[in-house]
């Protein structure tokens, strides 16, 4: 009888989107290839390891199903991975990744577990106190999980060798010098695991391929890594603090690291011609920054002909003269937008500066060259008032967007404002899942002048008022046809359940 070939890694992606998006979960909302977790697989199987990957979200895995495809498995090492499908929220995500630790410690406690994502990071100490896990990991993950594998075959296993972990020695918690930030990308980990995922499950957000609402195959990755600017409310960089530390950055600067456009291209070609894929969301923080790497990217696209639907982030300050007809020719149809406020008092406390005539520029420009807009707007940011979101609002009317996404102000865990609310006593949600910005308990931060309940049935109110006006339904009719102007319509009959306390 052969013997059963003894798995090293198991990467879990957790599940829970119906409890993150409640009713939204069943056809609206994308479903997203972990990026974070088929980029861990690469670094560990480049570096010798067996490597598994389970995708627990898009397989629509319970708690205890998942455990138990684990202990059969029986891998050296699980690692739950935390990151959220909307780059600034993986506390979301926590309740689901809580949920897989224990079920898996009720069924095998042997088994050994580390937690790793952008919320892991952000609360270290108190994720290993308040989890049923064996390990967390306090910054973004390659190197930890490498070393302490490493650590996990030698015998004693020395838990000090692995860089960036935090352990209990008895009822002591333990942490090791923070871990490095991976620096060559393209050498270490070059793309994501595409062949460990179910590319079959995964389907684009809604908006994306309007006019064309065939979602399926669909794919994101990186072509960078962090962001440079420090807008109050993003725990974006969160898991690369500490490694930036080791690097000698300092605690005012930011790391952004690139994927070369050659590596890119790569990836878009393995997704192109091994999985069919068309629909493509570039899930950088910051895509469009710099023009050499930007229009690399596009230039090689072109070469290619491929005939793409590509979505990606910019700010109205960055897109340059030069880059938007190329962003178009490429297969980019959609840019996002971080607007955020309409009141220049509000956007500066936040750290958001640019001036309000560059935000019509720009999405103007945009426009003309074919290209659609989601516009972010957030309200509830501190030094806002009922006068200044209604601002806020007036001017989503008047851009028009192809389509919107109306935010909340959340504190999240990282955040500049997770730790003056933490600092000033502001009531924050009293479980992980309250941090998702759709869920029944979502608890907004209040403002200086309003509630949290009053931010969030704002939000709400205006999320209708957007997408039922005759002139917007009418654009879209336009532009995209009947059937998606009907598909918006039956979107925005979802009645989200809320708990406006």
């Amino acid at each position: 009888m052969a013997q059963k070939k003894c798995l090293d890694l198991m990467l879990v992606n957790p599940g829970g989107r119906r409890q993150v998006y409640q009713s939204l979960a069943s056809t609206l909302t994308a479903i997203e290839p972990p990026v974070w977790v088929g980029l861990i697989a690469t670094f560990i199987r480049n570096s010798g390891y067996s490597v598994h990957i389970l995708d627990a979200d898009a397989e629509g895995l319970t708690p205890e199903q998942t455990a138990e495809q684990i202990e059969d498995l029986a891998p050296t090492l699980t690692a739950v991975v935390v990151y959220g499908h909307q780059p600034s929220a993986s506390t979301q995500n926590m309740p689901a990744a809580s949920a897989i630790c224990t079920a898996l410690k009720d069924r095998a406690p042997n088994l050994k577990t580390i937690l790793v994502g952008g919320h892991v990071a952000a609360l270290p100490e108190r994720t290993l106190r308040e989890e049923d896990v064996d390990f967390v990991c306090g910054g973004e993950g390659p190197h930890t999980i490498l070393e302490l594998l490493q650590a996990l075959k030698s015998a004693p296993a020395d838990y000090k060798m692995a860089r960036g972990l935090w352990y209990r020695e008895g009822n002591i918690v333990r942490a090791t010098p923070p871990a490095p930030l991976v620096k060559d990308l393209d050498g270490n980990m070059p793309n994501v695991a595409w062949d460990l995922l179910p590319m079959e499950t995964y389907r684009a957000h809604n908006w994306h391929c309007f006019g064309d609402l065939e979602r399926q195959p669909y794919a994101a990755f990186y072509t960078t890594l962090g962001c440079p600017y420090h807008c109050s409310f993003c725990c974006i960089q969160a898991p690369f603090k500490s490694g930036e530390k080791v690097q000698g950055y300092k605690a005012s600067a930011n790391s952004y690291r690139f994927w070369s456009p050659q590596a890119v291209i790569s990836q878009i070609d393995t997704l192109v011609n091994e999985y069919g894929v068309r629909n493509i969301k570039i899930a950088d923080e910051m895509f469009v920054l710099t023009p050499r790497h930007v229009m690399g990217i596009c230039d090689l696209i072109i070469e290619r002909g491929y005939e793409l639907n590509i979505w990606a982030y910019a700010r109205v300050d960055t897109v340059r003269d030069g880059m938007i007809d190329k962003l178009k020719q490429a297969g980019f149809n959609w840019l996002a937008f971080g607007i955020e406020a309409a009141n220049e008092r509000v956007r500066n406390h936040v750290q958001k500066g640019f001036d309000q005539d560059d935000v019509y520029k720009t999405i103007e420009k945009v426009r003309a060259a074919g290209i659609n807009v989601i516009g972010n707007f957030i309200f509830g940011l501190p030094e806002d008032d009922m006068d200044t979101m209604l601002q806020t609002l007036d001017m989503a009317l008047e851009l028009n967007c192809e389509f919107v996404n109306f935010y909340a102000t959340m504190a999240y865990p990282g955040s500049q404002l997770y730790d003056l609310a933490f600092k000033e006593g502001w009531q924050l949600p009293e479980d992980w899942s309250g941090y998702s910005q759709h869920a029944v308990n979502s608890l907004p931060l209040p403002t200086k002048y309003l509630s949290s309940a009053e931010v969030l049935r704002f939000r709400d109110e205006a999320f209708q008022v957007y997408f039922n006006r005759p002139d917007y339904l009418d654009m879209i009719t336009r532009k995209f046809g009947i059937e998606t102007a009907q598909h918006i319509q039956e979107m925005a009959s979802r009645q989200l359940e809320r708990r406006y306390t």
